[in-house]
C-alpha cells in the first residue's frame, strides 16, 4: 500500500481542465478548445446499472455537452484497475467510479478518492441520512457521495397476519390493545407486527398459524449480513464512521447479554447453518412456509416478480428489524455504493457536475431501473417496502473502512457460528476482541474478562420444527 500511494503521487498529472457554469447548470464551451465537446469516464461494476447509467449520462449530455465514457469493468481487484490506468499517462482512467464504501480508506489514501468540495450534495443534510453521511466520511472529510445502499429489515407474511388476526378476533381470543375500536379486545394485523423477538415468540405461542406455516421465524443464520443487528447496537469497530483505531468496543456487558440471547433462539428456531442459506429461507418465504423472516431490499423485485407469475400468492410488508426486548435494542448493518471523484482526474469539476446529476436529478428512476435502492431521502416512495428500508437503513451501521480489520467481518461471522453451535459467548466475544485489538496494536492485547451477565432470558417456550407452533414446556422453565 506505502507503494501504491507514493508511486500515485509521483504521478499526479499537472494539467487541469478548468471551465465555468452558468447559473443554469448548462455547461459552456471550455474557452481554450472552442466548440470541442469534453469527454469524462464513469466506471463501475455492477452490469444491473448498465441501462440506467447509458439512460442518466445521456440526459446529461443533453443538458451540459459533456459526454460520458461508460465503463463496466471487473470488480475483481476493481481499485487496483483504478489505480493502475491512473498511473499510466496512456490508458483512459475513470474520472468518477462507483465504490463500496468499505473500500474509501484504501482509495483515500492511494490517492484516488478526492475530498469533495462544500458544493457536493452530501453536505446538504436534508438529503441523506447520517449512516449515508457516515459511510462516505474518513478522516472528517467527506470523499465520496452515497448513491444507493443496502440493509436488512424485517420480512413478514402480511396475508397470514391478517387471517392469524381474523380467527383470532373470530374465536374471542383477542390479545387486548387500542385499535381506535370499541372492542378493546380486538386483534389487528399490525399489532401482530413484532417490535421485538420476544414479541415473535409471544405470538407464536399465544395465535394458531395457518394450515401451510412450518416455519415462524427464519432467517440466514450463516451470514453475518442478516445475523449483525443482534450486537450491532452494542458494538463499534472504528467508531460512528468506521476509520478511527482507536475506537473498537467488541467485548462489553450489552454485546455478551445480546450474544447470549442469540444462542437462546436456537432452542426455539433449530435452523441448519449447513442446509440453509438465504436463497433457501427466501424460497420457503415464497412459498408460504414462514411468516418472519430477516431479509435485504433484493426481496422487493423477487417477491414482486413471483407475484406477477402467480409463483407468490401473498401480500407481504416490510417493518423495522425487530429489538431482542425491552432492554436490549438493535441496530442492522449497512453497505454504501458511492461516487468517488478520481484524485487523479483532470475534469474534477466536470465528475462533481455528473455527481451532483446523478444524485439531484436521476435518483428517481434509480430503483424502477436497477433494484437499487437510492441513499437519497425523499418525501414520497413507490412503494411502502422501500420507504421501510430507508428507515433500517438510516438506523443502521456502515461497514467500516479500516485496512487493518478487514478480516473483522469473517471472524465476527465465525465468532456467530460458534455461538450458535453452543459456545460461550463470553469467550468468543472477548477472543475476537483481543485478536482485532492486537492487529491494530501490533502487540498482543489482552481483555480483563467481565463477568457473564445476567440476561432475562426469552419466554419459556419450545419450538416445535415443522409445525410453526410454539409450546409451553416446564422444563424450559
Amino acid at each position: 500500500m506505502v507503494t501504491a500511494v507514493l508511486a500515485a503521487a509521483a504521478a499526479i498529472c499537472a494539467a487541469v481542465f478548468v471551465y465555468r457554469t452558468s447559473s443554469g447548470g448548462n455547461g459552456d464551451a471550455l474557452p481554450e478548445f472552442g466548440n470541442r465537446k469534453e469527454t469524462i469516464r464513469l466506471w463501475y461494476t455492477d452490469d444491473a446499472l448498465t441501462d440506467y447509467l447509458n439512460s442518466k449520462t445521456l440526459e446529461f449530455y443533453e443538458r451540459t455537452d459533456i459526454r460520458v465514457d461508460v465503463r463496466l469493468v471487473s470488480g475483481l481487484e476493481y481499485l487496483e484497475a483504478v489505480n493502475a490506468a491512473s498511473l499510466d499517462e496512456e490508458a483512459e482512467a475513470p474520472d468518477l467510479y462507483i465504490l463500496s464504501n468499505d473500500s474509501l480508506e484504501k482509495a483515500y489514501l492511494a490517492g484516488l478518492a478526492a475530498q469533495l468540495p462544500d458544493t457536493a450534495p452530501v453536505y446538504e443534510e436534508q438529503m441523506f441520512g447520517q449512516a449515508a453521511r457516515n459511510a462516505v466520511m474518513y478522516d472528517g472529510k467527506f470523499v465520496a457521495c452515497p448513491m444507493y445502499f443496502e440493509t436488512s429489515a424485517l420480512l413478514y407474511n402480511k396475508t397470514y397476519l391478517q387471517q392469524i388476526a381474523d380467527e383470532a378476533n373470530s374465536a374471542g381470543e383477542g390479545a387486548g390493545g387500542e385499535d381506535g375500536s370499541s372492542d378493546d379486545q380486538t386483534v389487528t394485523a399490525d399489532q401482530l407486527i413484532p417490535a421485538s423477538i420476544v414479541d415473535i415468540l409471544t405470538f407464536a405461542d399465544q395465535y394458531s398459524t395457518p394450515e401451510n406455516v412450518e416455519y415462524f421465524f427464519r432467517w440466514d443464520v450463516s451470514d453475518i449480513f442478516y445475523n449483525y443487528f443482534f450486537i450491532g447496537n452494542y458494538i463499534s469497530a472504528g467508531g460512528a464512521a468506521g476509520d478511527d483505531k482507536s475506537l473498537i468496543d467488541i467485548y462489553n456487558t450489552e454485546s455478551i447479554s445480546s450474544l447470549k440471547v442469540y444462542q437462546e433462539m436456537n432452542q426455539f428456531f433449530s435452523i441448519d447453518t449447513k442446509e440453509t442459506n438465504y436463497d433457501t429461507i427466501m424460497q420457503e418465504f415464497q412459498e408460504g412456509k414462514t411468516i418472519y423472516t430477516i431479509a435485504t431490499s433484493d426481496c422487493i423485485r423477487r417477491l414482486d416478480e413471483a407475484a406477477r407469475n402467480g409463483e407468490f400468492g401473498y401480500e407481504y410488508g416490510i417493518a423495522k428489524l425487530p429489538d431482542i426486548n425491552q432492554e436490549l435494542t438493535t441496530r442492522g448493518m449497512s453497505v454504501t455504493n458511492a461516487l468517488v471523484i478520481n484524485g487523479y482526474s483532470q475534469h474534477k469539476e466536470s465528475a462533481g457536475r455528473l455527481m451532483e446529476y446523478l444524485i439531484k436529478n436521476a435518483h428517481g428512476d434509480l430503483y424502477s431501473m436497477t433494484g437499487k435502492l437510492s441513499s437519497v431521502i425523499r418525501d414520497v416512495y413507490e412503494s411502502e417496502q422501500e420507504a421501510a428500508f430507508m428507515e433500517n437503513y438510516i438506523e443502521s451501521v456502515p461497514i467500516p473502512k479500516m485496512l487493518e480489520t478487514a478480516n473483522f467481518w469473517v471472524e465476527l461471522e465465525i465468532c456467530f457460528a460458534r455461538v450458535w453451535g453452543g459456545e460461550d459467548a463470553n469467550t468468543q466475544l472477548r477472543r475476537l476482541s483481543e485478536q482485532i485489538k492486537t492487529q491494530l496494536a501490533g502487540e498482543p492485547v489482552t481483555e480483563e474478562v467481565i463477568e457473564d451477565p445476567q440476561v432475562e432470558l426469552l419466554p419459556a417456550v419450545e419450538y416445535e420444527e415443522g409445525t410453526g407452533e410454539l409450546d409451553v414446556g416446564p422444563e424450559n422453565n
